[in-house]
């Protein structure tokens, strides 16, 4: 008799190996994992053969690193979104792409569930089922953190001990990591009190800032609509661009955060986050939108960058609303198109230029000197009618006045 089939996502660490065994002994279930690679640091090799020795029936090792990039980085990129002014949403955004492959591949094979590692206090499981129910909602979902008796990744050691399963974390080593090409996440442990200092030891992608070089690296980013395409004259793909700009920032120390943050869920939660390249990024098209759009664009602009934030922080990808917003990101970006210079010292990313053919910025505009185009006795015009509220209000506080004065 053919056992069910469940799609699980894998990554080979502590969590989803000791899933992977959870189901095949409580659900007698036919376990299929399947590892995205969205550019994490991983012998996927290695992986696999865990999986298969851990009790997997097919391992599938799926590589979209491009496609993370192009229909996920770049539009929220795009749109300037950034959650709670700090968090460069890199877990966000990676898993509707990763739940999506995974409905791809439970249909393929015919499974009838699909199941994740992804706890019950945590945002990365409505990430995940909000985009299974949007794109198969037919599909049943196994979230193991909900049923089973483990309470906590002590536990989940424990019981990868007791059914000889491999796994990377010991109890005294303990950070909850999460990693993709744009971002690494690090949490729990010693950062579980705020009043701790976090340990710099920690960093993966990034040197200390203090032992970042001494002499500035300057670099130029050229955008087309709104997109990067080279690093300093030469083009890169969209994967690579990121590389690019992971290894001179991380170089410098840029993009490390320390942050308290909103679960979707309702409770805080602190993390540690190196984001080098998409720092370097959402600074410099912050910039060069500042060069070519007007002001009334820039200010509506950045409300619907915070409500896309908040869409792609609490898993709303597949959305009316975010279809919406990125029609009207995407009309913006037609004219952001240029050039970016930006100074990376010791930790800090600053922009220190600015180019476009499509610049509102005109010298000969803005100069105290004479010019064609702006008459300077033509301001107390505007001013009287800018400011004609303020002086009917401040006629009518005087009449007010005076017949008070008169009664008394």
């Amino acid at each position: 008799m053919n056992k069910n089939k469940v799609v699980l996502a894998y990554s080979g660490g502590l969590d989803t190996s000791v899933i992977l065994k959870w189901l095949e002994i409580e659900h007698d279930l036919e376990v299929i994992a399947v590892c995205i690679d969205v550019g994490q640091d991983e012998d996927f090799l290695g992986v696999k053969n865990k999986a298969l020795s851990t009790g997997a029936s097919k391992v599938y090792i799926v590589d979209v690193k491009e496609e993370f990039v192009t229909d996920y980085i770049f539009p929220t990129l795009k749109s300037g979104a950034v959650y709670e002014d700090e968090y460069l949403l890199g877990t966000s955004f990676a898993r509707p792409l990763i739940a999506k492959k995974l409905v791809e591949i439970a249909e393929e094979e015919g499974a009838v569930a699909i199941a994740h590692g992804a706890t019950g206090k945590g945002n990365d499981q409505v990430r995940f089922e909000a985009t299974i129910k949007a794109l198969n909602p037919y599909l049943k979902i196994i979230a193991p953190w909900r049923e089973w008796d483990l309470k906590s990744r002590e536990d989940c050691i424990d019981y990868a001990v007791n059914h000889n399963i491999p796994v990377p974390v010991t109890k005294e080593k303990i950070y909850s990591r999460d990693q993709n090409l744009w971002h690494l996440s690090h949490e729990g442990g010693n950062l579980e009190d705020p009043w701790n200092e976090h340990d710099e030891d920690m960093y993966l992608m990034s040197v200390k800032p203090s032992c970042a070089p001494d002499k500035p690296t300057y670099i130029e980013i050229d955008f087309e609509k709104g997109i990067p395409v080279a690093v300093d004259g030469i083009k890169y793909s969209p994967a690579n661009i990121i590389y690019k700009l992971n290894d001179l920032g991380g170089a410098n120390g840029v993009g490390i955060i320390d942050i308290v943050e909103n679960r979707l869920v309702g409770m805080k939660s602190r993390g540690v986050y190196e984001t080098p390249g998409g720092t370097i990024l959402y600074s410099a098209h912050k910039a060069l939108e500042k060069l070519v759009l007007d002001r009334s664009t820039l200010s509506f602009k950045k409300i619907a960058s915070e409500k896309y934030a908040q869409l792609v922080y609490d898993g709303l990808w597949f959305t009316a609303l975010k279809e919406a917003i990125d029609k009207f990101v995407d009309s913006t970006q037609e004219l952001v198109t240029g050039t970016v210079k930006l100074k990376l010292y010791k930790g800090s990313c600053r922009v220190v230029g600015t180019k476009s053919p499509y610049s509102l910025y005109r010298e000969d505009f803005v100069t105290f000197g004479e010019d064609d185009v702006y008459n300077q006795k033509d301001a107390e015009g505007f001013i009287n009618l800018f400011s004609l509220p303020l002086t009917i209000r401040a006629m009518m506080k005087k009449k007010s006045d005076k017949k008070e004065k008169h009664v008394i």
